[in-house]
């Protein structure tokens, strides 16, 4: 059953990162302007860009390093730092190389691995809460970007375009 669970976990890794989130990221970066990418609407709010670029240093963090054991060089504050201007390609390539790194470092985990503790930020972890903080917080900030993306645009992103939801078997 062991195994079973492990397999379970890493498939939904790789779907819930790879398939959903970075196509719903990269569908929504496409459909903005490099200015609608870079724009704070006041001190508190973070652009889609400087998400982005969170979300490259946190998985890298969590995933790469709080689970691989790879050296953890993240700057955190500078993530959220003015005066980028990467384009949307640029985006789109920094973070699909971390989430193809994060998913071929999960695929390697052990189910020995799983319960085992690791220091992250600070904070003990396992690599199980690892692997889930890092699926709930990409898709926290998946959420933010596809609703800035719908109030800048005025567009459905259609996520679940042609399908019906309301199939019950």
């Amino acid at each position: 059953m062991g195994k079973n669970v492990l397999d379970i976990i890493k498939a939904e890794f790789h779907l819930r990162v790879i398939e959903e989130s970075l196509a719903r990221i990269e569908q929504c970066l496409d459909s903005l302007s490099l200015e609608e990418i870079w724009y704070k609407h006041n001190v508190n709010t973070n652009s889609v860009g400087n998400l982005v670029l969170h979300l490259s240093g946190n998985i890298r963090q969590y995933i790469i390093a709080g689970v691989g054991g790879a050296a953890d060089t993240r700057v955190r504050d500078k993530e959220f730092q003015n005066g980028y201007s990467f384009s949307s390609d640029e985006l789109v390539t920094k973070l699909t190389t971390t989430l193809y790194d994060a998913n071929e470092t999960v695929s390697r985990v052990t189910l020995e691995q799983l319960t085992e503790e690791v220091t992250i930020q600070g904070f003990p972890h396992t690599r199980i809460s690892a692997i889930l903080h890092v699926i709930e917080h990409l898709s926290y900030h998946v959420g933010q970007i596809t609703f800035y993306t719908k109030y800048v645009k005025d567009i459905d992103t259609a996520y679940y375009g042609g399908m019906d939801l309301d199939i019950t078997s």
